[in-house]
């Protein structure tokens, strides 16, 4: 379920709890407050942009290199034929065959 932002329409009539805003977990189909849960002054849902925090890289190909994927544990095979794979980097046979 989503967090709603709401904030009070008339800054001269609010509660604390409206004053600076406040959030709502609500479900995509609730109908939105029209009104302060606490104080029953007018509020308006308010558009808000989204923060996502992750780590940043310069060029994306730098988390897929070879000597990044090996460092982190992990195996990477490359595709050399029908059902046939050769090992770049890692630990692991050497090749890989279907058969």
């Amino acid at each position: 379920m989503p967090i709603y932002t709401y904030e009070n329409i008339n800054k001269d009539q609010h509660c604390t709890y409206c004053l600076g805003g406040f959030d709502v977990l609500q479900k995509i189909n609730d109908t939105p407050l029209t009104h302060c849960t606490y104080c029953g002054y007018p509020v308006k849902k308010v558009i808000k942009t989204v923060n996502l925090q992750g780590k940043v890289t310069s060029s994306s190909q730098s988390t897929l290199s070879e000597k990044n994927i090996e460092k982190n544990g992990f195996t990477q095979y490359r595709k050399v034929g029908k059902g046939q794979y050769e090992k770049t980097a890692g630990k692991g046979p050497e090749k890989i065959d279907a058969e």
